[in-house]
């Protein structure tokens, strides 16, 4: 079955619940201090190669950033290293109103 790669701001809660996943938040600490979603796990960018081990791999995950760019790449990313339903939040932060 094929899974959904870009999931539309509006539809994350949605996705979320259908999917009974988690919300990684991929940006840098002075990003979050501007606000994240709720239950965020923040891991930055960077991080995440050393921190692989801590995403569960029958969890869901949509992942988060400013604009989309960043979580695209560490959805293919985590989706190479044997993450089933991983999906990136398209338009980030922003596409939310969250982050300008």
């Amino acid at each position: 079955m094929s899974r959904i790669e870009q999931v539309p701001a509006p539809e994350w809660q949605t996705w979320l619940e259908a999917n009974q996943g988690m919300i990684l938040d991929v940006r840098e600490p002075h990003e979050w201090a501007l606000g994240t979603l709720p239950g965020a796990v923040r891991i930055s960018m960077g991080d995440i190669p050393d921190r692989l081990q801590e995403l569960v791999d029958e969890t869901a995950v949509l992942v988060v950033c400013r604009s989309g760019a960043r979580s695209e790449q560490v959805r293919a990313y985590l989706s190479m290293n044997g993450l089933a339903n991983v999906a990136n939040l398209a338009g980030g932060m922003k596409a939310l109103g969250m982050q300008d």
